[in-house]
């Protein structure tokens, strides 16, 4: 008879040969998939490096660690206009691939005339509720039409004096906090806070109190901790561990902070009684008259939209509403202050334009040309969203700027790509918002394509707070440019080369710069609303508390 240690060897012994077998047949499948992607999958013939076309994990580890669009944009250099960077992901640099992807589909089936976006990017983590991003087309259309009134041009000009009563506030802590020049300012961060006070109260009914606490809100603070865990939880679910994601998902708190907050917040808003026009109301109106929807779990005809749908949704609101405003504004900002010519270019349309803060208004700015290509040029050197808007092909395929690709591929084009692309700029990273001035026809001829730039997407899914983010960009640099005059520090004149970029820019690097008043004391825009004890003057005083209603 063996003995019990004689069994335990043998045990031993199997145990191990299985997990050599086991090994073996792994590596086996897996050079198995990577001979098939490399020479027999559909997209073998489009090109790009070999270890992307082998395997998902390097485009992965790229993205993870914010470096993707950078290195993607080089392989469009290297390999021109359409590259494959994973083996069932294609990237496109030719403008035509806009209205191709992301546009209207002509003909074929009518529950398919667009594109569906890859959930992979857009709902990594599955139990999360439906928004406006991830719904499917019918409920993606009730959304937007409900919402649309609130982000029109009128209503813009309607909310100009909730807008005005936030940058009217930057301005006064500005004179207040950069001590005359003598203390260096992180300018990045009082855009955050005047976009974040300002969608606060557009959506919420009240601010999150940056401005007034000079400080982020924990609800902000919680949104920029995201950003990294997002792109890892992405990266994972492209490389194949979407299970290990739903896992990882239930230990992490800055998300579920997040919602907290906004949970909280939202609760203020939808007891506001009588109609207040805000860019929530469109929803809160429609709440119940929607008895159901195509999709179940969005609408149940007895609960009409679901609380969490509604939060989810607003916290949608709140990050395209602020987050990339401010980063708009903080890259111009950087470019202009390292391009001295084109700043005393701006600094004399501006201040030649206005005799008083109190004329520089919606309206008034919308005459200030070369400040609009300023935010345009700005915005496609140093897009808010530089990737990720990946959709998938249709069962069928389509023709995507000029070129057939199989149904079920992934594709996108990335804003940091196209924008510095050699075949649609003239000099692409150089900084020229004269580009923008000319027309498309002379523009094309100087080898700019002027629509290769569509920093808020296009067709059906585009980005519907367009006319808020123009709104705020100009009515704040109008004023910043017009009440003081910027110097840009040493350690800050390289700022937009040392970011990563995830989904959104990381928020790590500071923009420091010195800000000198123009006029020597505060010169405060019109009070245009009744709370104008937020420009009362805070010297010598501690900041104010954090209203403890915010969230």
């Amino acid at each position: 008879m063996s003995r019990p240690s004689e069994l335990l060897d043998i045990d031993k012994a199997s145990a191990t040969k299985y997990a050599i077998l086991v090994a073996i047949v792994l590596a086996i499948a897996e050079v198995t998939i990577i001979i098939y992607n490399l020479y027999f999958h559909p997209l073998r013939h489009f090109p790009g490096p070999i270890l992307y076309r082998a395997s998902r994990v390097p485009w992965g580890i790229q993205f993870a660690t914010g470096r993707q669009a950078f290195f993607v944009q080089k392989l469009h250099d290297e390999y021109g206009p359409v590259v494959r960077i994973g083996p069932n992901h294609l990237s496109f640099t030719d403008p035509k691939a806009w209205k191709d992807i992301y546009g209207h589909r002509v003909g074929g089936e009518s529950s398919m005339n667009e594109m569906t976006k890859s959930e992979t990017f857009t709902k990594p983590i599955r139990d999360r509720p439906e928004t406006i991003i991830t719904m499917n087309r019918q409920d993606h259309s009730k959304f937007r039409r409900a919402l649309s009134h609130g982000f029109s041009d009128s209503a813009m000009r309607q909310q100009e004096p909730v807008i005005a009563k936030y940058i009217d506030l930057l301005i006064s802590r500005l004179h207040e906090e950069c001590d005359n020049g003598k203390k260096k300012c992180n300018l990045e961060a009082w855009y955050n806070w005047t976009t974040f006070d300002v969608v606060g109260d557009l959506v919420f009914g009240q601010s999150f109190h940056c401005l007034e606490n000079i400080d982020y809100h924990p609800w902000i603070e919680s949104l920029f901790n995201s950003v990294r865990f997002s792109a890892i939880m992405i990266a994972l679910t492209y490389m194949g561990f979407g299970d290990l994601v739903q896992v990882i998902a239930k230990f992490g708190t800055s998300l579920r902070k997040a919602r907290k907050f906004t949970r909280d917040m939202l609760n203020v808003r939808l007891a506001v009684e009588g109609k207040r026009d805000d860019l929530f109301e469109g929803i809160v109106k429609k709440r119940e008259e929607w008895p159901k929807s195509s999709s179940a779990d969005i609408f149940l005809p007895t609960q009409n939209i679901p609380f969490d749908t509604l939060t989810a949704n607003a916290f949608i609101l709140v990050i395209a509403g602020s987050e990339t405003t401010a980063t708009t504004l903080s890259g111009a900002t950087a470019l202009l202050l390292t391009h001295p010519d084109i700043l005393e270019k701006l600094q004399q349309e501006v201040r030649s334009s206005f005799k008083s803060a109190d004329e520089i208004t919606i309206t008034s700015v919308n005459k200030l040309y070369y400040m609009l290509a300023i935010l345009n040029e700005a915005l496609r050197l140093y897009p808010p969203v530089t990737s990720g808007l990946v959709r998938t092909v249709p069962k069928g395929g389509e023709h995507i700027a000029g070129q057939y690709v199989p149904g079920g591929t992934l594709v996108e084009v990335q804003q940091w790509s196209m924008n510095h692309s050699n075949e649609n700029w003239n000099d692409p990273w150089a900084f020229q918002p004269e580009r923008f001035l000319a027309t498309s026809e002379a523009a094309a001829k100087a080898g700019n394509k002027l629509d290769s730039l569509q920093p808020f997407s296009t067709g059906p899914r585009n980005c519907i707070g367009r006319n808020l983010a123009y709104a705020e960009m100009r009515l704040i640099l109008a004023r910043i440019i017009f009440e003081f005059d910027l110097k840009l520090s040493d350690d800050s004149k390289q700022w937009i080369e040392r970011q990563d970029a995830y989904l959104l820019w990381d928020r790590s690097v500071s923009l420091l710069l010195s800000v000198f008043p123009k006029f020597g004391k505060v010169v405060r825009g019109p009070t245009r609303s009744n709370d104008s004890h937020l420009l009362r003057p805070l010297k010598g005083a501690n900041p104010p508390q954090r209203n403890p209603n915010a969230g």
